[in-house]
This record gives structure tokens, sequence and C-alpha cells, in this order.
């Protein structure tokens, strides 16, 4: 896997989270698809690997109220549907980057 340190982590007003990695990729995250991405247990089964969280539950104008770093391996978001559980590693962000190169090389 290609760079996975942030070198800047920015959000983009109410709408994204901007993280440009070590080596210049940039990672554009939308909000709701952040927010359906968290693994937590409250929005993933633990035993069955089954998501909990449908995407049509998750508010359109749902945004980060908080981004807290988790030591030098994760970002941890308080959204603002009141959820802070989900911890999303930097390893996980880089490897589900939306942008059309990434999205190509995952054959998406």
């Amino acid at each position: 896997m290609r760079g996975t340190i942030p070198s800047e982590i920015e959000k983009l007003g109410d709408r994204a989270i901007r993280i440009v990695w070590e080596g210049g990729h940039v990672s554009d995250y939308p909000n709701v698809e952040l927010r359906f991405r968290c693994s937590c247990a409250s929005c993933v089964d633990e035993w069955s690997g089954k998501r909990r969280l449908e995407r049509a539950g998750i508010p359109g104008d749902i945004r980060p109220v908080d981004l807290q770093l988790v030591g030098n391996y994760a970002l941890q978001l308080a959204w603002s549907d009141g959820h802070a559980t989900g911890i999303y590693s930097y390893e996980y962000l880089r490897a589900i980057c939306p942008c059309a190169d990434c999205a190509r090389e995952r054959g998406e």
C-alpha cells in the first residue's frame, strides 16, 4: 500500500474531509460516505460482519463536529448525528480512497 501517513488533514466545509498523504496523493472523503464506512461495533455486527447502518439512514447534511488523532495510526470522528465511536485507521482510509485512480486500481 502506498503512503498511509497523512501530511495534512482538513475539513472541506460541511461536505467532506480531505487528506493529503505522504507523497502528495489527495483523498476527498464525502461526509455521508465516510460516516457510512464507519466500522465500529455499533455500525457493523461484530460476529457476522454485516453492516447495521443503512446509507439511507444517514442525514444528507451529516458533518464531523470533532476530529481527533488517535496515536499515529488513526482518526476518530464525532458526527453531527451523535455518533462518536468510530476510529478510522490511516491504512483503512487510504484503502478506501474515493478518487478515480484508486477506484480503478481496486477494479471499481
